[in-house]
């Protein structure tokens, strides 16, 4: 007997009523998204790894130890994307959307590969919403993002959250960070778990955003980037968080807040929850300014700022169960007969087009089956067809949930069902 398929470690199915879940989600970001001026994008999951070494950072753990990386069959070294924001900036440069408009709002959504350790919420294939603004440099940009991603949870009701933000600096400002960094760091190396030992060398910043518990000890005396940057990153920073306050959207600086990857500079912001059971790793959507990787790729000189949700993380943390989200049936047709099916799918074809979620019986099935199936589905209304009906054309709609019933000719259907429905 052959073996049993199964699906990847890491690499898991969608299944309805979850995906019902899914959909909520995607359907309030594209509304939202498109009151803010962002239209969608859709990169290809595969890119040359030149891009992610060079635009994710080299020393960053993505690119040296999770990337799913292959040679094809012409010999090139090809990726499978580990995040959204190099494939966007390299489509930005390629179609050279600076000539063509001063600001560029993007927004994309996708699978994402990782080799990285499974935990709640995070897999080697996940899922990311990344939105992306090219083109404006200023402090009121930062705030109006953020605002935006608190709009977004608020309307899913994902509570209670948490809005952390700090700025990295740039050039001179991170320069004399990462050697006071590096300086309190150094006497603690052997303490530091082997990663961080790595990180010291390669990446020091990102000591900071380790989660084991003895770097964290250590992190916690730390000297804060904050009081290493220059006069127009703080002033930058002061501005956004000005604006926040003058949004109403409520935010805490975190300056230990640095994020995972290479190419922030200037502001970073990050949303926690404690809802979902998510465990310590609380982080739902992160991101940041990245105003020098689309001149390191070789476009021209271009703030950008985004962000990247994390969609499995996100789903966890929306209220109801997956079931609840799943559009609900307006009515049931319950056929007896081939002569009844046939005109239960007939009918049903009107209904849809009218509009309304409609499920039909066509299997040969007793009436008592079909109708538990109907209260299964919650259906909110049904209709019985068999020959009585079929000869008179009229039928009695019933409510599911008050068992009372209506009159209906059959030829005026769809009206008497926009009616009750409505």
């Amino acid at each position: 007997m052959a073996e049993t398929p199964t699906s990847v470690r890491g690499m898991n199915d969608l299944l309805p009523p979850e995906s019902a879940k899914w959909q909520h989600l995607e359907r309030t970001c594209r509304e939202l998204f498109a009151r803010f001026g962002y239209a969608e994008v859709r990169p290809p999951v595969v890119e040359h790894t030149d891009l992610f070494v060079r635009g994710v950072g080299e020393g960053s753990d993505i690119v040296g130890k999770e990337m799913y990386t292959f040679r094809d069959r012409s010999d090139r070294s090809l990726t499978l994307r580990p995040e959204l924001t190099a494939g966007l900036a390299r489509a930005y440069i390629e179609h050279s959307m600076a000539a063509k408009e001063a600001v560029t709002r993007w927004w994309s959504l996708g699978p994402v590969f990782r080799y990285e350790a499974i935990n709640t919420g995070r897999y080697r294939q996940f899922y990311q919403i990344d939105c992306e603004t090219y083109g404006v440099g200023e402090p009121t940009l930062d705030a109006e993002v953020i605002a935006m991603l608190h709009a977004l949870y608020t309307q899913l009701q994902v509570a209670p959250l948490t809005i952390l933000v700090n700025n990295v600096g740039k050039g001179d400002d991170r320069a004399r960070y990462r050697e006071a960094l590096v300086t309190f760091l150094t006497p603690h190396t052997e303490a530091l778990c082997a990663d961080c030992k790595r990180r010291l060398a390669t990446n020091p910043l990102r000591v900071l955003d380790c989660k084991v518990d003895r770097c964290q000890a250590i992190v916690v005396t730390a000297p804060s980037v904050l009081d290493h940057l220059g006069d127009a990153a703080r002033d930058h920073f002061e501005r956004v968080q000005a604006t926040l306050a003058e949004m109403g959207v409520p935010f805490t600086v975190e300056p230990r807040l640095v994020r995972g990857l290479d190419y922030y500079t200037g502001t970073v912001f990050e949303i926690t929850t404690t809802a979902g059971d998510l465990g310590s790793q609380s982080t739902i959507v992160a991101g940041g300014r990245y105003d020098d990787m689309i001149g390191e790729l070789g476009g021209p000189a271009t703030p950008a700022i985004g962000f990247g949700i994390g969609v499995e993380r996100t789903i966890l943390c929306m209220p109801g169960e997956a079931s609840s989200y799943l559009t609900p049936v307006g009515v049931f047709i319950a056929a007896h007969g081939a002569p009844a099916r046939r005109r239960a799918t007939a009918l049903a074809h009107r209904l849809r087009r009218a509009g309304i979620a409609v499920e039909v019986e066509h299997r040969e099935v007793g009436m008592k089956a079909q109708f538990r199936r109907a209260d299964k589905l919650g259906a909110r209304l049904s209709l019985a067809l068999g020959e009585a009906e079929l000869a008179s054309g009229e039928g009695q709609l019933k409510d599911m949930a008050t068992r009372t019933e209506h009159p209906v000719v059959l030829a005026e259907l769809v009206a008497t069902v926009q009616r009750l429905l409505a």
